[in-house]
């Protein structure tokens, strides 16, 4: 199949194929007479496995080691466990920072009860204040608050 087939197979853009292609996630295809990526199954299976990872959240770093465990099943998958306890470990103190962020903006909502004029709303001030003192280190603007958590609004 060529590129916007497995594309339409596999719901993967032609640009995101492109760049596994080039991290070397996914396995150079053979090429037709006419120069034309040929894709087949092997790689319709393997940019499955990476997209379920990307899914998971894990890091390219991260399918890149499991995807080497993939293609030596004879070898010890110590190193698979090892890689999936960090990621566990990553996504707890993640789940930690967004349960403080949520802290934050339900505090920041509870100053604006009903609405008025932006000159006297409370989350205005808030944020206005907020911004002021970001690096200090009073509470709630330490690490973990005051700040965006990164890929919490899903994938781009």
């Amino acid at each position: 199949m060529k590129i916007g087939e497995l594309s339409w197979a596999t719901g993967t853009s032609v640009e995101t194929i492109r760049f596994y292609e080039r991290e070397g996630l996914l396995l150079a295809p053979a090429r037709s007479s006419a120069n034309y990526r040929i894709y087949g199954e092997d790689h319709v299976a393997r940019l499955a496995f990476i997209r379920h990872c990307r899914s998971l959240d894990m890091t390219l770093d991260e399918v890149r080691v499991l995807l080497r465990f993939k293609d030596a099943p004879q070898d010890d998958c110590g190193e698979v466990n090892r890689v999936l306890d960090e990621h566990i470990d990553h996504v707890a103190r993640r789940i930690g920072e967004l349960k403080a962020l949520e802290q934050q903006l339900r505090t920041l909502r509870s100053q604006c009860q009903a609405p008025q004029n932006s000159g006297a709303c409370g989350i205005l001030e808030g944020l206005s204040q907020a911004a002021v003192h970001q690096g200090d280190t009073a509470p709630g603007s330490g690490p973990g608050h005051a700040h965006h958590v990164p890929r919490s609004h899903g994938r781009h």
